[in-house]
């Protein structure tokens, strides 16, 4: 090793505990990245070297197919998951010629976000897991309904969804089901031919591809409007031109996911126990979503601390070198109580102290050694600092 590369398991010398917000770039799909730059043409040209970038495309259309259980031409590529959230809810409701739209309460912001884009959007709600209300959801649907959509895993507190059952449901009233698997590569996996869901959204750079490529799998009979303007690529709904680069990082890293997932995802269920017991060590810390249960994403560990501001311990954190979040990433920065703790009503004592650390494709214990070291000072250092701010009337001085 030179001496100037990280060490094992770190990001830049950092421990990087947010990997449900953006993996660090696998070598193999920077190498696959790189070589797919010496093919300049555009695919969607007709001379020498345009067909040489669609060969380099449609290979890795036809690779991520196979790893994903879906034909070749049910895999649209994206700029990301939530393009590929919004092609598939905006775009499958209109093409449905239904009223109405379906969705829960703790989606992504891509989908939540088509409330307003669609006025006839229903929000059904999440128990204090964050899971589904099946019944609620049942209740909600008829033959107005022109597509549901669930995700596979909660993004912020990692709470697996009965996505099986809620297609059914849907199917049952002729509606489409849409699913947002992006954080569900790892676990519990992605195999769109024996999934009922209709469209997947998935995204590259959560899996340690390049930020700017995503994927919407597509059934060959589920109808989509396109969202945007231009030479409607990707089967006519996605315009824009192909980046055969960006294809191809993602399928290899999908690839070497898909290869070794037993291996990896044993390793991240071993730090993700490890992470917990590291977490509810200190006082007055809880977990959220599924807890440390059967439907919790082994690598998603959401945290509250009781007394503290998650800005605040996060600040702390990040000067000791380690990082981690509040929640959803997709919020140009700005941090926010988490909408998804609020949804299944934790209050905004909750959600104001809550932080998820998340693991992925190369984290190690090394990640979580400064963790258990330097969490429980940060927590006792954020919970003196908060005490300073709070007002008479249980506010607080801004």
């Amino acid at each position: 090793m030179s001496p100037s590369a990280p060490e094992p398991g770190r990001v830049h010398g950092r421990s990087y505990l947010d990997h449900a917000a953006n993996s660090p770039l696998r070598p193999v799909a920077r190498s696959a990245w790189l070589e797919a730059t010496e093919a300049v043409g555009n695919p969607s040209a007709l001379h020498g070297s345009a067909r040489a970038a669609r060969r380099v495309l449609e290979d890795a259309r036809e690779q991520l197919a196979d790893d994903l259980g879906a034909h070749p031409t049910e895999v649209l590529f994206t700029s990301g998951g939530s393009e590929a959230d919004s092609l598939a809810v905006v775009g499958g409701v209109r093409a449905s010629g239904r009223e109405r739209l379906v969705v829960s309460a703790v989606e992504h912001p891509a989908v939540l976000g088509a409330r307003a884009l669609w006025r006839s959007t229903e929000v059904v709600g999440a128990d204090e897991t964050a899971r589904l209300d099946l019944d609620a959801l049942t209740g909600a649907l008829d033959d107005t309904v022109g597509l549901v959509s669930v995700q596979t895993v909660n993004n912020e507190v990692g709470t697996l969804q009965p996505t099986d059952l809620a297609a059914q449901s849907a199917h049952r009233v002729g509606a489409r089901f849409h699913t947002d698997a992006v954080q569900a590569l790892l676990w519990p996996g992605v195999d769109f031919a024996a999934s009922p869901a209709d469209l997947v959204s998935l995204s590259g750079h959560k899996v340690g591809a390049p930020v700017g490529v995503g994927v919407l799998l597509a059934r060959r009979d589920a109808p989509l409007d396109p969202i945007g303007l231009g030479g409607r690529q990707e089967r006519d709904v996605r315009s824009g031109t192909q980046s055969a680069a960006l294809a191809a990082a993602m399928a290899a890293a999908v690839a070497e996911l898909t290869a070794n997932r037993d291996e990896e995802l044993s390793r991240v269920r071993t730090l993700g126990a490890r992470l917990r017991r590291i977490v509810l060590e200190i006082e007055g810390a809880s977990l959220n979503g599924a807890g440390d249960g059967e439907l919790a994403h082994p690598g998603i560990v959401s945290a509250t601390f009781d007394g503290i501001r998650a800005d605040d311990l996060l600040l702390l954190l990040d000067r000791e070198g380690i990082d981690a979040s509040v929640g959803s990433a997709c919020r140009a920065g700005v941090h926010q109580p988490s909408e998804v703790v609020l949804a299944c009503g934790g209050g905004h004592e909750r959600a104001i102290s809550t932080v998820r650390f998340s693991l992925g494709h190369s984290s190690s214990s090394v990640d979580l050694d400064p963790l258990a070291t330097v969490l429980p000072a940060a927590v006792g250092q954020a919970r003196a600092s908060l005490g300073g701010r709070r007002t008479g009337r249980g506010g607080w001085n801004e």
